[in-house]
């Protein structure tokens, strides 16, 4: 699971992230970053957040350092950048911070130190132009369109329902078989890149890797056959929309933007022929895209930085509850206005003509004034109906607040689980560490198999979900821990003494940080890891780092994977869960049925 509250759609930006506010130039030039032209800079409100406003230039690095050099280099100063942007065959670099403090603490700190023999140079650093505003100019500049292309032309006469189906679902034409062989072969590229770099980082496992490559196509353990969805359409259960212009024409419009911000596009299509999302979802869009038309507000504008309604979030449970949350920036709208607003909300819904919508729970989020990029740290107010949705897996009961984290596929989360459960190999002497645990579904599914199960989560509203989820199902053996896990689960390790225990993991996009990976590398008496990364490439690192070699900075015995498989959560995408066992290089163990795992021997 997520420290986030979730994993957004394909084609849809975080819930109340502001698509700049966090991105640094993919083509940046120097030439850029000195524009005077004050309308490319219109998104530097104070009311906004944006990183862009907190951002100095490294110059002199020294040469042929990469994104992680540069990153642990600055951890050691104990600074934590929000980005990095490397740029000049690496010797400069942009890097933004999350508030003015940090950013001048790096400029003290790092300015004219030396690394590498290069004495380095901070300066501030101007803002990313608006991506928009960029476009505007140049078409401005440049004269007539030039022509479009046979294949563009081909794309702007397809209807907006196939439009809109190659932006947020790109395989729905593709049959499901093929979908599910094509990320298959995407899962064996990352474990046949794997063994390659546990190779370079251990070089006492060569030995191993050679018998495993030679019995598994080249990849570092065996890969059992992809677990299909129970379903592959309609399998969405939390979805994010904006509320903009329609592709269309039509104002006020809830759904999918067609194309990207950056490149000139705001436009956005209705998810009615979309079919990934459910016809539960669609009821909710469609009723709230009918309220919102019946007010004055007008949709906000990411160009000017204007208007109101920017976005609508919609829950969905098998259980047949509902949740909206409503995001809208006040402006200079005063008290009195928001809360005729809210009354007018919640009588639409539960009165009015939107009563048969479906929505159970009702949201109104306060946009503006963000001081944090974290959408849960948003004001939320609850405005009509009960303040959380409840959802039913595994034959348990899981009860989900606005913010907390809870796989957007719940029969195929009910595949993942069982497989996660099978791997653990638990017994009743069993103590299972659950880190980015979000509502608690993986530990309180395996609770009743084992001694004990100790969650870690980020998010506040996530943990109270989880000890109420434990509370639900009867559990009084699982204990939640919120903190960073990077924290929490070093010290929790640190006083654990458990002879059988376990680490599960479902970190964010991102993986985990470095340093809970090296309290597992310390934490010598935790024999078995089972990884669940829904990207796998991003989790790469953590793969590494938990196989390559004891040095002065890892220590503790090396893991190694032992089997792997591939859940599809995302049908209609080329997205796939990943799952890894993984057990400490000298820990002997034969799985249940040895159903296509091999027998660890004593290290290499």
């Amino acid at each position: 699971m997520a420290e986030v509250s979730s994993v957004p759609a394909p084609g849809i930006p975080p819930v109340g992230e502001d698509e700049r506010s966090t991105e640094l130039p993919q083509d940046s030039t120097m030439e850029e970053s000195q524009s005077s032209d004050p309308s490319m800079y219109r998104y530097i409100k104070n009311d906004l957040f944006t990183s862009e406003i907190f951002k100095v230039e490294i110059r002199n690095l020294p040469k042929f350092i990469g994104f992680n050099d540069l990153k642990k280099f600055l951890a050691k100063q104990n600074l934590n950048p929000h980005k990095i942007k490397l740029f000049g065959k690496q010797t400069f670099a942009f890097v933004t911070f999350k508030n003015e403090e940090e950013r001048d603490k790096a400029m003290k700190l790092v300015h004219g130190m030396q690394w590498k023999g290069q004495v380095l140079n901070v300066k501030l650093a101007k803002p990313k132009a608006d991506p928009i505003m960029r476009k505007r100019k140049q078409e401005g500049s440049e004269g007539p369109p030039s022509k479009r292309t046979e294949g563009e032309e081909e794309e702007e006469e397809q209807p907006l329902s196939v439009q809109i189906a190659n932006v947020v679902t790109p395989l729905w034409n593709v049959p499901y078989d093929e979908q599910l062989r094509r990320k298959e072969q995407e899962v064996v590229a990352v474990l046949q890149r794997l063994a390659k770099r546990i190779g370079n980082t251990n070089k006492a496992m060569l030995p191993w890797l050679f018998a495993q490559k030679g019995k598994y196509n080249k990849m570092c353990c065996p890969l059992e056959d992809i677990r299909p969805s129970p379903t592959q359409t309609e399998y969405r259960n939390k979805c994010e929309f904006l509320i903009s212009m329609g592709a269309d024409g039509e104002d006020k419009t809830v759904g999918f933007r067609l194309g990207k911000y950056k490149g000139g596009s705001c436009a956005v299509v209705g998810p009615a022929e979309t079919s990934h999302v459910s016809a539960e979802a669609k009821r909710v869009v469609s009723e709230f895209q009918k309220f919102i038309r019946t007010t004055t507000y007008s949709v906000y504008d990411p160009e000017t930085y204007e208007g109101h309604w920017k976005q609508l979030t919609v829950r969905t449970t098998r259980t047949g509850q509902a949740m909206a949350m409503a995001f809208f920036n006040p402006q200079k709208l005063n008290e009195e206005e928001l809360d005729a607003l809210k009354t007018s909300m919640k009588h639409y819904f539960t009165e009015g003509e939107g009563k048969d919508g479906g929505i159970t729970s009702l949201y109104f989020v306060r946009e503006g004034q963000r001081t944090s990029p974290n959408p849960e740290d948003l004001p939320c107010e609850l405005v009509g109906g009960e303040s959380c949705i409840h959802e039913e897996l595994l034959g348990l009961k899981f009860r989900i607040s606005p913010h907390s984290f809870f796989q957007v596929n719940t029969g195929a989360a009910e595949v993942l689980y069982s497989t996660v459960g099978e791997w653990a190999q638990l017994d009743e002497n069993s103590t299972v560490l659950d880190v980015c645990c979000g509502t608690g579904t993986i530990g309180i599914s395996l609770a009743k198999r084992v001694k004990k199960v100790i969650g870690i989560e980020l998010c506040q509203e996530a943990v109270e979900d989880a000890k109420v989820n434990a509370k639900l199902n009867g559990l009084s053996n699982i204990e939640f821990h919120c903190g960073k896990a990077e924290d929490v689960f070093p010290i929790i390790l640190s006083g654990l003494v458990a002879s059988n225990l376990t680490a599960i993991v479902d970190p964010p996009r991102a993986g985990l940080h470095s340093k809970v990976i090296l309290a597992i590398r310390r934490a010598e008496h935790l024999k078995r890891l089972v990884y669940v990364a829904c990207n796998a490439k991003a989790a790469m690192n953590n793969f590494i780092d938990l196989c390559r070699a004891p040095s002065n900075r890892v220590h503790g015995a090396p893991f190694r994977p032992v089997r792997a498989l591939a859940v599809d959560l995302f049908p209609q995408t080329m997205h796939v869960e990943l799952v890894i066992l993984l057990e400490r290089v000298g820990y002997d163990t034969q799985p249940p049925g040895n159903s296509g795992s091999q027998q660890q021997q004593p290290g290499p």
